[in-house]
């Protein structure tokens, strides 16, 4: 593997105020930017000051759509102590997704001392209040410049970092949810096992309009607009009476890092979770029935948000009386007391700053 050169800004920003960063507002001094060509393999590993990326407009990524991310966080606990959540699920995922997407990917070890690298260079920007972290981006782009409809031979991998608050506006509280049946996220075969910014791009406009009506995020369905699958930028657990359930992941569905977590915590604690094929009529139906006592997704950048209500076909549907359930509660303390130092971590999730 290739060395990292490290320059460091001689003009480091002011930080932003720890009380109103919102989500992806701000940026850090530093970036750490890797390349990667059939004939060379990875070279021109550095840290260098965030800023442009020169790219060539013929560029695979900007014609092509070849591109996928990852989203984690990196966080300071009471101690001092700078630590990361569950990094290898991360480079496996970013691995998985490059394959599919024709792109090489970086190496675990590349990975790893990248990341490890820029987030020591700017551990100034680590915000320790409450419902804060750092957020971590690395991204995968191919970089090639050709006009022609074949994966790129050279590849970009680079990793930025942001300080964050509350992903939505209402923080960790209920949110109001849209059931999509217009539009579609992604379908089987396709891209949405990925975590492509295709993905992302096919989602804004029913996002959009969602938010438009009075809602936070969009519930995704299947082809048939039956069978649940993800809402907005979360995947989705319903608890009922006797089960709690999440989708399971069809090659449609993103394998998200907490929901990963969520699992893992519940069958730690012997609970009911089951992970099938769940449809939006089932979930109506249970509700009306009053076995459905709440539902939350599970996400890097929310970590856990309520779903507090529930719009199907002209109707609200009120869950839990709008009002935040107590398995929410109980794991969004668990995973956060992990993740802050603050409860042990007997899954070995958190791997501290190098």
């Amino acid at each position: 593997m290739t060395d990292i050169q490290i320059t460091l800004t001689k003009e480091p920003k002011a930080l932003p105020p720890t009380d109103n960063l919102g989500f992806g507002n701000y940026f850090t001094d530093h970036m750490f930017v890797a390349k990667y060509s059939e004939d060379k393999g990875w070279y021109e590993a550095k840290i260098l000051p965030y800023g442009p990326l020169p790219l060539d407009p013929g560029a695979s990524v900007f014609h092509y759509g070849q591109a996928l991310f990852e989203g984690m966080k990196a966080f300071r606990q009471a101690d001092g102590k700078i630590v990361f959540f569950r990094p290898e699920f991360n480079q496996v995922r970013m691995a998985q997704g490059a394959e599919r997407m024709c792109l090489e990917a970086p190496p675990m070890e590349l990975f790893m001392k990248g990341l490890h690298e820029v987030v020591k260079a700017d551990a100034r920007w680590i915000p320790n209040e409450p419902n804060t972290s750092l957020y971590i981006r690395p991204t995968l782009i191919g970089t090639e410049s050709f006009l022609g409809v074949r994966p790129s031979r050279e590849t970009m991998f680079f990793i930025m970092l942001s300080p964050v608050g509350s992903y939505y506006a209402e923080g960790v509280k209920p949110v109001k949810i849209w059931t999509e049946e217009k539009y579609l996220r992604a379908a089987p075969g396709g891209l949405g096992a990925v975590k492509a910014g295709a993905n992302y791009a096919s989602s804004l406009k029913a996002a959009l309009e969602a938010k438009k009506k009075g809602y936070a995020q969009v519930l995704w369905l299947d082809v048939e607009h039956q069978g649940i699958e993800e809402v907005g930028t979360m995947n989705v657990f319903f608890v009922f009476n006797n089960e709690i359930v999440t989708p399971a992941l069809n090659g449609s569905i993103l394998n998200g890092g907490t929901r990963d977590a969520i699992v893992e915590l519940l069958k730690h604690k012997n609970l009911p979770i089951v992970e099938r094929k769940i449809t939006i009529t089932e979930v109506v139906e249970r509700l009306q029935k009053g076995e459905l006592r709440e539902a939350f997704g599970t996400g890097t950048a929310a970590v856990i948000s309520p779903i507090g209500e529930l719009h199907y076909r002209d109707k609200d549907w009120k869950i839990n009386g709008g009002q935040t359930g107590e398995l929410s509660t109980q794991l969004y303390k668990e995973i956060t007391g992990i993740q802050r130092g603050e409860l042990p971590d007997p899954f070995n999730w958190i791997t501290p700053l190098k």
